[in-house]
């Protein structure tokens, strides 16, 4: 083996690219630049829609294995990214980022419309749909659209029957957490929400 083929599989010479910026490896399609072959790989992916590593729990398949061993978490249950404000713990280094700006209040990204903050750039997109009208997200069944994934998933609820939040003093059953966690108000007594003209007190803050 050559002494040129030797430097250049050499980690230590992967590493010195990382900290000198230096990005030799580009994409075909975007021309996006990288530092490392792995992380031009995992990246062209993105545009091939090649996901080849899928979680043996659950069928879910990721770009490459680093994104698999995070998702590992969700079974597994691990969280080792510790907030040292609060103590909370996340399955993901980008979840524990994302917590951190409810201590500090940052809101890094901005709408350009309206000039609304965020924490996340994928709540900002989802934001910059009200104001297009856009609602990629369709329901199979019924035809309506959504703004967001998450609020497809919670509407297919509707159809499939899917109660997956239940209450452990009654066993009813919810489509989603927020409707559990107003419904055991209801038991424990608990009203955080209060009228700012009168001061009553009530379960539910839209019941205001």
């Amino acid at each position: 083996m050559s002494s040129e083929r030797r430097n250049s599989e050499d980690p230590r010479n992967r590493d010195e690219k990382i900290h000198t910026d230096e990005k030799p490896f580009s994409c075909t399609s975007c021309e996006k630049r990288y530092s490392s072959k792995f992380c031009l790989t995992r990246h062209m992916n993105s545009h091939t829609g090649q996901k080849p590593f899928s979680c043996e729990t659950c069928g879910k398949a990721f770009r490459s294995n680093s994104d698999l061993l995070l998702h590992m978490n969700i079974h597994t249950g691990e969280k080792p990214f510790s907030c040292v404000t609060c103590g909370k713990n996340f399955t993901t280094k980008s979840n524990l980022v994302v917590h951190m700006r409810t201590h500090t209040c940052q809101k890094p990204f901005s709408c350009e419309t309206c000039g609304k903050r965020f924490t996340t750039k994928s709540n900002l997109v989802v934001h910059m749909r009200s104001h297009t009208g856009q609602k990629p997200f369709s329901c199979e069944t019924c035809s309506k659209s959504f703004r967001c994934q998450i609020s497809l998933t919670l509407h297919m609820r509707t159809h499939t029957s899917d109660w997956p939040f239940s209450c452990g003093t009654c066993g009813k059953g919810f489509h989603e957490k927020r409707f559990l966690n107003d419904h055991k108000r209801t038991h424990t007594g608990e009203k955080p929400f209060s009228c700012g003209t009168c001061g009553k007190r009530f379960h539910q803050k839209k019941s205001i």
